[in-house]
């Protein structure tokens, strides 16, 4: 089974758009209707649907963190800061996380990317 992916709202949509032509499941927080939400429930919101979640806002990295600290549970966190992959990078990183790795691997990780 492939990993699912959950993007955040501040994930450019042409990382999304070039992810589903690549044939990987994209899910976005604007679709999803938690667009506006803070992070926690964006990422306890994923957690419930099986997605890994997608994003480019330290600040949602630093939850990620304190939530593993704590052990909650969560399905993953794939992040990068902005200025550190171009558009296509990210495309082609997040296209082999989710062909290659199943959701089990991802579970309560982070990777961090670029790959």
């Amino acid at each position: 089974m492939s990993v699912r992916l959950y993007m955040d709202h501040h994930v450019p949509a042409a990382i999304t758009q070039g992810l589903r032509s690549r044939g990987v499941d994209v899910l976005t927080a604007y679709e999803d209707g938690t667009a506006e939400f803070d992070d926690p429930p964006v990422l306890a919101r994923a957690a419930e649907l099986g997605r890994v979640v997608f994003s480019q806002d330290a600040d949602f990295l630093a939850i990620t963190n304190q939530w593993l600290k704590t052990g909650r549970e969560f399905s993953g966190l794939v992040y990068v800061h902005q200025l550190r992959l171009t558009i296509g990078q990210a495309i082609q990183d997040l296209t082999l996380i989710a062909q290659v790795l199943d959701p089990e691997d991802m579970r309560n990780r982070i990777q961090y990317l670029p790959l």
